[in-house]
């Protein structure tokens, strides 16, 4: 069955034809792409109005990376001290976050700082202790290899794995025999 032009099903001769709405079609392209702010303020410049809730988007994105990418949740701290020290911390650890954004900009466009971290993520730091003859411990703390991709990343960002330490070696703590 077909559908012919009046909307009427027919049997014989296969058609189909339509019309475009072009009133409604440049009314919904009329709105694409637009935003629709509402406020009380009645007496601000609306350039005024959009600086400001970009500013509120970006310290919405800011609390999001705290939060998520750089995993920080809520820490109860007793002394004043711990406090501010945590929130150095937090500062200094979103400060980082935007840093490798903006580098990703230039050298990596395309690539996310959640991304680039979940890569990152892949290399792990393991301590090795291997137990001496002689009652002593020697303790090699060596990072895994990046996988290529990683390497390429690395390359990209003109950054460099520092060079495994070299090995440690300490007293056994194991009990008197």
């Amino acid at each position: 069955m077909y559908v012919s032009r009046a909307g009427q099903l027919n049997d014989k001769t296969p058609s189909f034809t339509f019309e475009l709405n072009r009133r409604k079609l440049r009314e919904v392209r009329g709105r694409e792409g637009r935003y629709l702010l509402r406020t009380n303020l009645t007496g601000t410049d609306p350039s005024t109005l959009w600086e400001s809730y970009l500013q509120l988007v970006a310290i919405e994105e800011a609390f999001k990376t705290l939060k998520h990418d750089l995993a920080l949740r809520p820490i109860f701290h007793q002394l004043e001290h711990r406090i501010e020290a945590h929130i150095f911390i937090a500062f200094l650890a979103y400060c980082l976050h935007v840093t490798l954004g903006r580098r990703l900009q230039g050298l990596a466009p395309g690539l996310t700082v959640r991304s680039v971290l979940e890569k990152f993520s892949a290399v792990q730091m393991i301590d090795v202790h291997v137990p001496t003859t002689d009652g002593r411990e020697l303790l090699l703390s060596r990072y895994t290899q990046p996988e290529a991709e990683l390497k390429l990343l690395l390359e990209r960002l003109k950054l460099a794995l520092p060079a495994q330490p070299p090995p440690k070696i300490s007293p056994a703590q194991a009990a008197a025999v």
